[in-house]
């Protein structure tokens, strides 16, 4: 707290001005006062090196009470501060630091609370200026610092002090991130032992039946081979003499083993097949329907798909069911257990992208994506997918990163209210993904915004933005369901709510870049008569006049534009984006290009 002054930093005390490690601010004399640095630095760059000792240490910092604590403790390096209290969100609450002062705890708590998650001023007696200033990371609240100084901070100070939050807020989003880990690891040692538990319990009930030697080797070829679906079906297959197949909770075939396959395999039939699962799901073990014997994978209640027998002559017996029913077992185990990694792995995946989207330092993304397997350093697309039957949940987002696998791209997967979000490393085909996703999904009414490539981590929120753009240009045009890509909207890049100066700008140089280069090399005004041509409705005799030119001028003028722009002037589609580009040129930017 502000009152105490001592604290130790990598093992080391502190001054009694609660300074960082040594060498941060200066060395000690032999009578206990600290002597300045030799060098010609002044106050802020002191204040300045301080600050970022200490960021170091927050960073290092075993727990977010720590942080916080590191915080208050240190506040007075950045200026003529003194930290009045703390607090800490905690499953939706403010918990106060222990070190907050009792006398003024309680008109700062409720002030605090009043501010609901925003900056603002707190009065604390005999302290002029004072400020409860957030600790926020890319998508929560992590905290308060509420800081007083007996006179009104320097703009260097408030910068200072403004660095020093940041950097607290990063270190507690940092904290945060790795109490996820740890509980998403938690998790899965958890569901682990669930799976090793119920393995023992299989096999206690492959005793009791007396079928203990062929079910056993069924369950060893499984596992020797993976214990995949292919491993299940293949297994089955050979211990019972009949085709076993394993298809997917909607009927698509997955694995199939053994002869008779139809080809193609039939297409399903969504009611007859949710009246087929739920009459299956009502009897105990596995069921017969005409030619097949069918059990559920179904591990803690939840459909994940079917196992089946097809038994055309009826020959199966006890034996062939309680092997069917322990393969169904096994194959529920190792499905969820593959589930639950790729929900662990999905989880990192969308936290990382959506820190991308909203905007994070390129340092700590390039590590998280190495640490993931993914090479954030190459350029990348923001891919944005919305389908009309799928809501955007976890299904439909492994969906998505599942069709992308498919056609060769590299990327992370997030997911929004109602779009799921893709951040590649390559330009997506212009129909591959979205007739990959057609498969998935059975539909092919979904549509797909790409945009323009990002060659920076700070730059991926912005080709977001694209990327919504163009899915909103395509739902709104009459061939809704497809794909578009923002660098090919042409006009629609710069009509419609969210267009900025940026994107103004690019879509004068895609249509006047070439004519601008050439009036800057040659001294040339080939750009401004094109304009003026364009503000006279394309009359010569009037556009000349306007020029103090020769209509012959005029006309070979126009000659060379088309010949080095490459446009048309008479395609209505290039007459048009050129008009709109000077009058963008002309009256937003100013004549500059």
């Amino acid at each position: 707290m502000a009152g105490s002054r001592s604290h130790h930093v990598h093992g080391r005390c502190s001054d009694g001005e609660g300074s960082l490690p040594p060498g941060s601010a200066g060395r000690h004399r032999a009578d206990g006062r600290r002597e300045p640095r030799p060098s010609a630095e002044g106050p802020t760059a002191r204040a300045l090196h301080e600050v970022t000792e200490l960021s170091r240490a927050l960073f290092e910092a075993p727990s977010a009470g720590e942080i916080l604590r590191l915080a208050m403790h240190h506040v007075a390096a950045a200026g003529p501060y003194r930290a009045e209290a703390g607090y800490l969100e905690v499953d939706g609450d403010l918990v106060p630091s222990p070190g907050n002062a009792r006398a003024r705890a309680a008109s700062v708590d409720r002030r605090v609370r009043e501010l609901e998650g925003q900056d603002g001023p707190v009065t604390v007696l005999d302290r002029p200026w004072g400020r409860a200033l957030g600790l926020r990371g890319t998508e929560r609240l992590h905290g308060y610092l509420v800081v007083t100084s007996r006179t009104r901070p320097t703009r260097a100070q408030r910068s200072l002090l403004a660095t020093l939050v940041r950097h607290t807020a990063a270190a507690l989003s940092v904290a945060f991130a790795q109490r996820l880990q740890r509980e998403a690891a938690q998790e899965l040692h958890r569901v682990r032992e669930d799976r090793a538990a119920l393995q023992r319990q299989l096999n206690s009930v492959v005793s009791e039946l007396g079928n203990q030697r062929a079910v056993h080797a069924l369950m060893a070829d499984i596992a020797a081979s993976g214990g995949g679906e292919e491993a299940v079906t293949r297994a089955l297959h050979e211990l019972t003499g009949l085709p076993a197949l394993v298809e997917d909770r909607f009927g698509r075939l997955k694995a199939w083993s053994g002869a008779g396959r139809p080809d193609p395999y039939p297409e399903p039939d969504p009611v007859r097949r949710n009246h087929m699962l739920h009459a299956v799901a009502r009897e105990a073990g596995p069921v017969r329907m005409k030619d097949r014997l069918i059990a559920l994978v179904r591990p803690h209640g939840e459909i994940l798909g079917v196992l089946a027998l097809v038994d055309a002559l009826g020959e199966a017996d006890e034996h062939t069911l309680c092997a069917l029913e322990h393969a169904a077992a096994s194959l529920a185990l190792e499905l969820t257990h593959l589930r639950t990694l790729a929900e662990v792995e999905l989880r990192l995946h969308r936290e990382l992208v959506d820190d991308l989207l909203a905007g994070t330092d390129a340092a700590s993304a390039y590590a998280r994506s190495e640490a993931v397997g993914h090479d954030l350093h190459r350029s990348h697309y923001v891919v944005v997918v919305e389908w009309s039957n799928r809501t955007a949940d976890d299904s439909f987002a492994r969906a998505v990163g599942r069709a992308a696998s498919a056609v060769g791209m590299h990327s992370l997967v997030t997911r929004r209210s109602d779009h799921v979000v893709l951040v590649a490393d390559d330009r997506p085909h212009a129909r591959a993904l979205h007739e990959a996703l057609a498969r998935e999904t059975g539909t092919p009414s979904g549509t797909i915004g790409v945009s323009a490539p990002s060659d920076s981590v700070p730059d991926i929120p912005h080709r977001y933005r694209e990327a919504r753009r163009a899915l909103e240009v395509r739902l709104h045009s009459r061939e809704r369901y497809g794909t578009t890509f923002f660098d090919e909207l042409g006009l629609y890049r710069i009509l419609g709510p969210g267009a900025d100066h940026r994107e103004l700008e690019g879509f004068v140089h895609e249509w006047l870049g070439q004519l601008i280069d050439y009036d800057s090399r040659h001294h040339a005004t080939m750009v401004e008569t094109l304009s003026r041509y364009f503000d006279c409705g394309g009359n010569y005799d009037e556009a000349a006049a306007s020029l103090a030119i020769h209509r012959s001028t005029l006309r070979y003028r126009l000659q060379r534009i088309r010949e080095i722009s490459g446009n048309d002037l008479a395609n209505v589609e290039d007459r048009l984006n050129l008009q709109v580009a000077t009058r963008v040129w002309k009256i937003v930017l100013g004549g500059s290009g």
